[in-house]
């Protein structure tokens, strides 16, 4: 068995060899390498790990404080605009649409200013790059400088020149025009509804509106909320009002509302307590406005020289004269002056009646006279309607005594009449010229003395003189109303002279047609 041992006993040389005991730490060092290359590995992606996940955390931290901010927010402007209703809930569209509108605004005034700045500075640039192309004979603009169209508001559709404008509802404004539709008074931008162009107290108020009569809530019924509206002064009030014997002004037409006392006349119309302050009850209180009259038609050059009487009257008297003057083209419109041509006994309104019980007229004093001429006898209006009204009655009238005396005869009767609105109205703009509220071309009388300075109007007054402005021009009837809109034409085409405007009437008149009876 020697050789077997000899065979299987290691050799010395084999311990002693240096390159296996480095093969050795060589493995052992790239094993620790690869473990320690692993090791960061996990640290980095641990380390990454967080960091996205704390990214995360602080990312849905941010968005639940910005959704707490809004829904605090979005609370806070509920609380501003919530209307009683149920169903009107707020409008996140809208609330965007609101908040992109003040956005564009700032915007707008940012570039605005930008532009203005950008202009100042290329002033000089401008005008060297004009002077070299005029040498030229040609005009360019300077690259760096922008033709900017002009601002339109969208209200009264004219430029917007001072650079003070809002934008809202898509289109720019003055601030003047953005006005609610409501009370038709201007809207702070801040104050829009959600709902339209209105302010925040308005828009409750045109949903369900209150009856300016009974002041209360107009009901609903099975086809919604019905309810009639004054074309001028927009009262809304409930349909069953037009007949259930509430009292309407003579004057304004409004209707009374309850817990008011119109005042009765003598002739059982009734007169509201605005118009009563101005009105004009006798014929001597009228006096005044006769000579005012007459002077209007002086500085219009149609002097009336021929002296007749003017006399106030009840309706009764009117009606008993327009018989007699066979006039039977009044049956479509009310009665409330007269220019008589017949000699006939008037019974007029001699002293200012007494106001007795229950707000009616009581011991009013008459007297009768008869009243003759060739051409105009007299002019007879109504009694106690306001000064206004009343002067804008004998303008109208006194323009056809002036036709009669100046042997106008056989116009066409809705011309006649037309041309004698136009007078009517021309006196009205005469006698507030100065206000915003007449929108007519119309050029006011040429003299002095026939205005009244606004500030001797009172508001009620300014307000009166637009519903007659307003009656005149949008009177449809077949007479009065289509006669004014073909006389105004006929003026328009003559630039507003009334003597060429006449004899353009007496050529139109020559066809056969129904002849005006004054």
């Amino acid at each position: 068995m020697g050789w077997l041992s000899c065979f299987f006993s290691p050799s010395t040389d084999e311990k002693d060899d240096p390159s296996e005991e480095h093969y050795k730490t060589a493995i052992k060092l790239s094993r620790h390498e690869k473990e320690d290359g692993i090791v960061r590995q996990k640290i980095e992606k641990a380390e990454q790990v967080a960091i996205e996940r704390a990214k995360e955390i602080s990312l849905k931290q941010f968005e639940k404080e910005e959704a707490e901010r809004r829904l605090q927010e979005s609370k806070e402007a509920g609380k501003r605009e919530k209307v009683e209703d149920d169903d009107d809930q707020v409008d996140d569209e809208q609330t965007q649409i609101d908040r992109a509108t003040k956005e564009s605004l700032k915007l707008f005034q940012i570039e605005e200013e930008k532009r203005r700045l950008e202009k100042s500075k290329e002033e000089g640039k401008r005008k060297q790059v004009e002077e070299e192309e005029d040498d030229k004979g040609q005009f360019k603009h300077s690259k760096d400088k922008e033709v900017a169209l002009p601002s339109i508001c969208n209200g009264c559709i004219s430029e917007i020149k001072d650079g003070l404008s809002v934008k809202a509802f898509g289109d720019l404004w003055h601030p003047r025009c953005l006005c609610c539709l409501h009370c038709h008074k201007p809207i702070a931008l801040d104050e829009i509804a959600r709902k339209g162009r209105f302010h925040r107290s308005c828009y409750k108020e045109h949903r369900h509106p209150t009856c300016c009569v009974c002041q209360k809530k107009i009901p609903p019924t099975e086809e919604g909320i019905k309810y009639n509206e004054h074309p001028f002064w927009k009262e809304k009030y409930c349909p069953c009002h037009d007949s259930d014997g509430t009292a309407k002004c003579c004057s304004c037409e409004r209707l009374e509302p309850r817990g008011t006392n119109f005042v009765m006349l003598s002739d059982d119309r009734w007169l509201c307590l605005q118009c009563m302050g101005s009105s004009v009850m006798d014929t001597y209180e009228c006096h005044d406005l006769h000579l005012e009259i007459r002077d209007f038609f002086d500085g219009l050059f149609l002097p009336v020289d021929k002296e007749f009487p003017l006399l106030l009257v009840e309706k009764q008297a009117l009606n008993k004269a327009e018989q007699e003057e066979k006039i039977d083209y009044h049956h479509a419109v009310v009665t409330r002056g007269i220019c008589l041509s017949e000699e006939q006994n008037v019974t007029s309104v001699k002293e200012r009646p007494e106001v007795g019980p229950d707000n009616k007229l009581i011991n009013i004093v008459t007297e009768t006279q008869m009243v003759s001429g060739c051409e105009v006898t007299a002019i007879l209006i109504i009694y106690g309607l306001p000064r206004l009204l009343t002067g804008y009655i004998l303008a109208h009238e006194m323009m056809h005594a002036y036709l009669r005396l100046n042997g106008y005869k056989n116009l066409k009767l809705e011309l006649e009449e037309g041309l004698c609105q136009v007078l009517g109205l021309r006196w009205l703009e005469s006698t507030d010229a100065a206000a915003a509220s007449s929108s007519s071309n119309t050029p006011p009388a040429a003299t002095e003395s026939t205005s009244k300075k606004l500030d001797g109007w009172s508001d009620f007054e300014k307000k009166l003189a637009e519903f007659c402005i307003h009656q005149i021009k949008e009177d449809d009837s077949p007479v009065y109303g289509l006669g004014f809109q073909q006389v105004h034409e006929i003026l328009v085409t003559n630039h507003y002279n009334l003597k060429g405007t006449l004899k353009d009437i007496v050529k139109a008149s020559k066809s056969t047609a129904p002849v005006s009876k004054f």
